[in-house]
């Protein structure tokens, strides 16, 4: 605890300069991700100049070696022991922090590099074009969710919920956040999302078959 206490107040006294050896160390990173084959980089000049990307995140892409983020993340974590903050069904996002060293930065380097010479040289099969933005931007709802979740239900195949009620809350994993609430119009932009990211291995949280072959709908009154 005295320990953690000497850091922070390290910070407090030393605000303008508490991250710069570690910022430094991010930018060196993004060098070097940049030259690797394969990967793509998420950097400023992505965003309008109103939006920016922190500059301890290192987030990378990897769609063009035919890998989603779960995939990458499983094969980093197995094989170089590189745990990341964040994964998606496109990319993964790594953290630099106070005190991360060297060495640290390195491992996810290394590793990026052995995993993109691995696959650069495999023909990848060609994947379906899903369109990952969120699905929930323009939603429609039938109920609200206290009448879905007290409404009589019944299970129906994914494919054919179309149009249904949803009577549960469905939560892809990672990031956790619910795609599909009770009481929400099921819609085709939705079902494509969710058997996407389950295909690319996010874990389904919430629905009654979490392999999403079929989903709980509420009855028509």
């Amino acid at each position: 605890m005295l320990l953690e206490l000497n850091s922070v107040r390290d910070i407090a006294f030393n605000q303008e300069i508490a991250f710069n050896q570690e910022i430094a160390l991010a930018d060196e990173a993004k060098c070097v991700l940049k030259q690797i084959p394969g990967i793509s980089l998420l950097e400023n000049s992505s965003f309008p100049a109103s939006l920016a990307v922190d500059p301890l995140r290192l987030i990378v892409g990897f769609w063009n070696l035919g890998l989603s983020g779960y995939e990458v993340d499983e094969i980093l974590y197995k094989d170089d022991d590189v745990i990341c903050e964040l994964v998606g069904s496109i990319g993964i996002t790594y953290a630099l922090n106070l005190r991360t060293c060297r060495e640290h930065a390195e491992m996810i380097l290394l590793g990026i590099k052995r995993l993109a010479e691995t696959y650069a040289s495999i023909q990848q099969p060609e994947k379906k074009v899903v369109n990952v933005d969120a699905p929930f931007d323009d939603m429609i709802m039938s109920l609200i969710p206290r009448d879905a979740f007290f409404a009589s239900k019944r299970k129906v195949a994914i494919r054919e919920s179309i149009g249904e009620v949803a009577g549960e809350l469905i939560s892809p994993y990672p990031p956790g956040i619910p795609i599909l609430i009770p009481g929400e119009v099921i819609t085709q932009k939705i079902v494509d999302y969710l058997l996407h990211v389950r295909s690319e291995g996010a874990q389904i949280n919430g629905a009654s078959d979490s392999l999403l072959s079929s989903i709980v709908v509420c009855c028509k009154l």
